[in-house]
């Protein structure tokens, strides 16, 4: 991330990142940024311009929703692992509810193997009984 893409705080020195610097950092639209902002998992601060400046945290908020998504977990799945609804949540509780999480997904994914494997069995049996029919009629 260049430079001039972050914007310094005058008062603390924290880094701030613009919109368009999480959306080009993380390949997501500013719509989708947006959204998490409406759905409170992520609050920016406003300029007097009424532009938003996303911190630190948000940023690895952002990283965490993205990743929750793309291991197929909702939003609001996601703001229970990370824990947004609850003050009192530490770092244990959270990487508590993950172990939870994570452990219900991979039991949710192995049951779609299975369904997947049966679904594929199937197939494969079908096809056979379609080339054996095949075979049956072009010998009459």
């Amino acid at each position: 991330m260049k430079k001039q893409e972050k914007q310094k705080d005058q008062e603390s020195q924290e880094t701030f990142y613009t919109i368009a610097d999480l959306a080009r950092e993380f390949d997501v639209s500013k719509r989708s940024i947006r959204f998490y902002e409406e759905k409170n998992l992520i609050s920016p601060r406003r300029t007097k311009g009424n532009y938003r400046l996303y911190s630190k945290r948000d940023r690895r908020r952002l990283r965490l929703i993205l990743r929750g998504k793309r291991f197929g977990y909702t939003l609001d799945e996601i703001a229970e692992i990370i824990g947004f609804n609850d003050v009192d949540f530490d770092e244990k509780d959270q990487i508590r509810k993950a172990i939870e999480f994570g452990a219900k997904k991979i039991g949710d994914i192995r049951d779609r193997i299975n369904e997947l494997q049966l679904l594929e069995n199937e197939m494969l049996e079908l096809g056979q009984r379609l080339r054996d029919r095949l075979l049956e009629l072009e010998k009459k």
